[in-house]
């Protein structure tokens, strides 16, 4: 009878270990969802060593954090305020096809023109020759080239006109962040060194050991400790998978690098540039770029990824490009076999972390710590029905990141070094992709492709990047194509319309961000 009451009661306290964005926004969204405002709501605390700062050095974030901060209630004006914000369309490859001047292409966040009910890439083939396939089925690279904002200052909160995520400042975001759970979502914050776990006679964990605050009980416990991942890494012993071997970038560089002044433009995209051994990124926030070169050790030298990080910012930095400091993170490119272990669920690089190739890392938390949050078991007697659930859920998920980030350098026409050279073995290609490779060469990628309704990069980015890089497919002709190829040259000419209008109404990227800065922007639904 005792287990039985052991497995019926109910999960009421939920212990998130770790802060940065993915323990805040993990106890943030249980939070709200679970009314923890409320003496009868679910009880969120998160415990926060004083000692460990975030790691992020300026984040790239997808479309889904609009609703996320959303969800949290925080609104967009103090978002952007507080946490150096821009907007984000998208991400620019440069030199990543053959490493020419002209080398350039886009991966935007609006999905190409009707593509709910038409596959244009396929009508796009016959005009490859002459328009870039962004270009030809989308607004949002136009926009981008000119450095355009994704949106107007009447624009409602969290609304676009084009689809938009942001740029953002990590250690002020885990700082608003903390901020909002703590004052108007009820999160209870206890900042201490988490010094010993303890367990039940079955094996989950009953209670933390603290310096300060002795122990600290809870029914389920959210493993936010980055690269320590000390309740699932090191108290379960959860073995970690490295994935080395499809994804070899194992370093990253990175630097601050202010504007030449306050009206300098602000990129509405992410820029990575194409390096010997890996690739630069360049983010655009309101007050700075954060620049950083990811790379292979085995392919270069850490004096060797110092300097071509310095050259590329040398025209902003001059002669201090020489002398700026630099901040080294390693890369242990992988995840760990499992993510939800008796009543402990990872999230964020606890979980596993990759090279921030597309900005996978956040939209990982935040998919992580929505599920958690719409799932939260009710009782211990449903948890491992929904850690299963999770587990199936997220392998699945990294496996397709990896094929995701995998596709851009298996693409890569590049022979200049032996990293790209060696990216293109077929035994560092994951068979997934490898066996998607093979079907997209004879027909264009579209919805079933992909069978989630929430994938992290759907069919679209997949055409994207393919056909930005140059991907040949060489369809059968089939009736359908042939009746839609009406539609399709509506669309084609929709999208040159829509381009000339958004064009002339839309401001530049850094006078929307100053105006929301000054003004803020009109309250409104979300996005």
């Amino acid at each position: 009878m005792a287990g039985i009451d052991k497995l019926n009661r109910p999960v009421t306290r939920v212990v998130v270990v770790g802060g940065g964005a993915a323990g805040w926004i993990t106890a943030g969204l249980i939070a709200a969802e679970h009314d923890a405002a409320s003496p009868s709501g679910v009880q969120v605390a998160l415990v926060e060593s004083p000692d460990v700062g975030p790691i992020g050095v300026g984040e790239g974030t997808w479309p889904t954090m609009r609703t996320t901060l959303s969800k949290l209630g925080i609104a967009e004006t103090d978002f952007v305020r507080e946490c150096d914000a821009s907007f984000k369309q998208g991400t620019r490859f440069d030199g990543w096809c053959k490493g020419a001047s002209y080398d350039r292409y886009y991966h935007p966040f609006t999905l190409p023109g009707g593509y709910v009910t038409t596959n244009l890439a396929e009508h796009w083939l016959t005009l490859s020759e002459r328009v870039p396939f962004a270009d030809a089925v989308s607004v949002q690279s136009h926009l981008c080239a000119r450095g355009l904002a994704p949106k107007q200052a009447a624009t409602p909160e969290y609304a676009a006109v084009a689809n938009y995520g942001y740029h953002l400042d990590a250690g002020k975001f885990a700082t608003l962040l903390q901020k909002h759970c703590t004052r108007r979502l009820g999160v209870r914050h206890i900042l201490d060194h988490v010094t010993g776990v303890n367990s039940d006679e079955d094996g989950q964990i009953a209670s933390l050991d603290s310096k300060i605050h002795g122990q600290i009980a809870g029914d389920l416990f959210v493993d936010c400790t980055g690269f320590a991942s000390l309740l699932l890494g090191k108290h379960y012993r959860v073995p970690f998978i490295s994935r080395r071997d499809n994804l070899f970038i194992d370093t990253a560089l990175a630097v601050q690098v202010p504007y030449a002044g306050p009206e300098s433009p602000i990129e509405s995209q992410t820029i990575s540039t194409a390096q010997q051994a890996g690739w630069i990124w360049d983010i655009g926030l309101s007050s700075r770029r954060g620049v950083g070169y990811v790379y292979s050790s085995a392919h270069t030298t850490d004096e060797q990824a110092e300097c071509d990080l310095r050259a590329y910012v040398a025209p902003a930095l001059g002669a201090g490009a020489e002398s700026v400091p630099l901040r080294r993170i390693p890369i242990n490119p992988g995840h760990r076999e499992r993510f939800w272990h008796q009543n402990c669920v990872a999230v964020g690089m606890s979980a596993g972390f990759l090279e921030p190739l597309e900005a996978s890392a956040l939209v990982m938390v935040e998919l992580s710590a929505q599920m958690i949050s719409e799932q939260l078991p009710a009782t211990r007697e449903t948890m491992p029905i929904v850690a299963k659930r999770f587990n199936e859920n997220f392998r699945y998920r990294w496996d397709r990141v990896i094929d995701f980030l995998k596709l851009h350098y298996v693409l890569s026409r590049r022979t200049d070094s032996d990293f790209w050279i060696d990216n293109r073995e077929e035994r560092s290609v994951p068979e997934s992709l490898n066996e998607a490779l093979a079907l997209w060469r004879h027909r264009v990628p579209w919805h079933g492709d992909l069978p989630h309704v929430d994938e992290v990069f759907s069919s679209a980015s997949y055409q994207y990047v393919l056909y930005g890089m140059g991907f040949r497919t060489e369809p059968r002709a089939t009736t359908r194509r042939s009746r839609d190829r009406e539609v399709a040259d509506r669309l084609f000419r929709d999208n040159v319309s829509r381009t000339q209008q958004l064009i002339a109404a839309l401001p530049k990227n850094r006078e929307l961000i100053d105006q929301v800065r000054k003004f803020g922007l009109p309250k409104g639904k979300a996005a």
